[in-house]
């Protein structure tokens, strides 16, 4: 893939914490129109990494591009408009409705106050999401999946480019990880890239097209001519034996029965 088929290109990035390097000359790509999943274990530098492409920690060392564009001299306002990115963590927000936390995702477009295709653009990330049956509740008492969607609608309703997703099924039951892998899945479909964080590597290896692997904040990838998910790469990868069972032509894993 050259760096033109990119919709993020990141080379030689380190990035530290205290004194603690938490990235380790990390070099990817991320494809256009694809779901790229990354993947490691807790504290392998996945998060950080995400932080750094949206813009939300200052780079240190190493360049990052969005879509051919030098990230540090893109616009906080133009960035919103190119990248939707979702944290792990949210805090709930004042007790405002779910219809105007997903509103406030029109920030960077709006001049003085939100317009009616402002106000449309959000109802229709409301139903891409499947919830506007609740977008008159206040969003601080809603469940912690429930929160999650909205937030993904709030994402939606920038129109990015591209979105960035840290964990984003971490707290959905299973009907609404498969909905919510499979609406990634359209939005891919319909030319937006995706860059997600997802905690378990089966789940990725059904729903994924592109995969990025970290390990200690470097990047590891499979033995030449190996399938990204070659069951000696995850069990490097997660630092546990694992066994593999053949699935739809990909494959499932699972801890190695002592």
């Amino acid at each position: 893939m050259s760096r033109n088929d990119a919709a993020i290109s990141v080379e030689k990035l380190s990035f530290g914490y205290r004194g603690r390097l938490v990235l380790h000359d990390v070099s990817l790509e991320v494809p256009c129109g694809r779901l790229t999943v990354l993947l490691g274990k807790n504290g392998s530098g996945k998060s950080t990494l995400l932080k750094l492409i949206a813009g939300t920690m200052p780079q240190q060392q190493g360049k990052i591009e969005i879509l051919g564009r030098d990230a540090r001299t893109i616009s906080r306002g133009q960035r919103a408009r190119l990248m939707g990115y979702l944290p792990q963590f949210h805090a709930p927000v004042f007790p405002f409705t779910v219809a105007d936390v997903v509103l406030t995702g029109r920030a960077s477009y709006v001049m003085v106050q939100p317009g009616a295709q402002d106000r449309e653009i959000a109802r229709e990330a409301l139903r891409t999401v499947g919830i506007e049956h609740i977008q008159d509740r206040p969003y601080s008492e809603l469940s912690g999946g429930e929160r999650q969607l909205v937030m993904i609608a709030r994402v939606l309703a920038q129109e990015p480019q591209i979105i960035l997703l840290d964990e984003p099924v971490s707290h959905l039951d299973l009907a609404n990880q498969v909905r919510l892998l499979r609406l990634i899945g359209r939005l891919t479909g319909t030319g937006i890239t995706s860059l997600t964080v997802l905690h378990d590597p089966n789940i990725a290896i059904q729903h994924g097209d592109h995969f990025v692997f970290l390990k200690d904040g470097r990047i590891q990838q499979p033995a030449e001519g190996a399938d990204p998910w070659d069951v000696s790469l995850l069990s490097r990868v997660y630092d546990i034996g694992l066994e593999s069972l053949p699935f739809r032509g990909k494959t499932l894993v699972f801890p190695a029965i002592p």
